[in-house]
């Protein structure tokens, strides 16, 4: 139940990794009633891919039927937050946006045009990284997935947990950004996507462990309005080491150009250096565009 790392690699030999392709519109299991199937074998839920093209994410959130977790917007109360790395995946530097937080770290998507700032322990990613979340026992059904992310203590846990030899190495949080094309509103990114990470990252096959926040507006401090849920999970069975119950905030919101987008935090949950919720909403307040350079 935690991310794995999948080292940058071309050709016939590249994973087969759908966000590579522009359109790419996967299921939601939140909407499509459909349950996960059961894991077949050993391996992280999620991975990090480093891609050296250019590539846009583009993952539906859903855009039919009704969440199975709450209803379409009467979520299952829970508490409001409050304010895997290669050598080509290089942490970006210059040209870009500068911190609005003394001494935190900026972290931008030009295909968003999404920066925000996270503390100095954060790891930045390069623009090509890709961390997403797949279906047990399919490593081509993809959940969910976010891209030029920033990563918190990489290799916070480590396991092999398929016995191959390999140690699979758990990072304790992730942070990014992603295009949400297909979806109905900010509302339902909102809601759908903290779900999404956590069943991705923490609980599949199991739904039942999934609480879903209230959805609620938000204003970041450079002005942005949008809607913002977070979703956390409870007495997730721990099979191996590495397996924790864990947290996930989305804000969502329309950009200039009325496309929908949103930023995302997920993380282990109730844990030693568990990210506090005050330290979530402070990340989330720097959310801002900013003017990608051209050329």
């Amino acid at each position: 139940m935690w991310p794995g790392e999948q080292p940058p690699t071309s050709g016939q030999n590249a994973p087969n990794n759908p966000y590579r392709q522009p359109g790419y519109h996967q299921p939601n299991p939140y909407l499509t009633q459909q349950q996960p199937q059961p894991p077949t074998g050993g391996g992280g839920r999620t991975k990090a891919v480093a891609i050296t093209a250019a590539v846009t994410v583009v993952v539906a959130a859903g855009v039919t039927g009704a969440l199975l977790i709450g209803g379409a917007d009467g979520p299952t109360p829970a508490p409001t937050t409050s304010p895997t790395t290669s050598a080509s995946a290089a942490p970006r530097s210059g040209g870009g946006p500068e911190p609005t937080v003394s001494g935190w770290r900026v972290v931008a998507n030009p295909d968003t045009g999404i920066a925000f700032d996270v503390p100095p322990e954060w790891a930045p990613k390069s623009t090509g990284w890709v961390t997403y979340a797949v279906r047990d026992g399919n490593e081509d059904d993809v959940l969910i997935a976010m891209k030029a992310p920033a990563v918190l203590k990489e290799k916070w846990c480590a396991s092999d947990t398929d016995r191959d030899g390999t140690v699979d190495y758990v990072p304790l949080a992730d942070t990014g950004s992603r295009e949400n094309d297909g979806a109905r509103s900010p509302r339902q990114i909102a809601r759908n996507d903290s779900a999404e990470w956590v069943f991705g990252f923490y609980t599949q096959p199991d739904l039942k462990k999934i609480e879903i926040g209230a959805v609620t507006s938000y204003t970041t401090a450079s002005g942005i309005t949008g809607s913002v849920a977070t979703s956390q999970s409870s007495g997730v069975v721990r099979k191996d080491r590495c397996d924790s119950d864990g947290k996930a905030t989305t804000f969502a919101f329309k950009d200039p150009d009325g496309d929908l987008v949103s930023w995302s935090f997920v993380g282990a949950k109730g844990v030693e250096g568990e990210v506090p919720d005050a330290t979530v909403r402070r990340i989330l307040s720097t959310v801002r565009l900013y003017d990608v350079p051209v050329g």
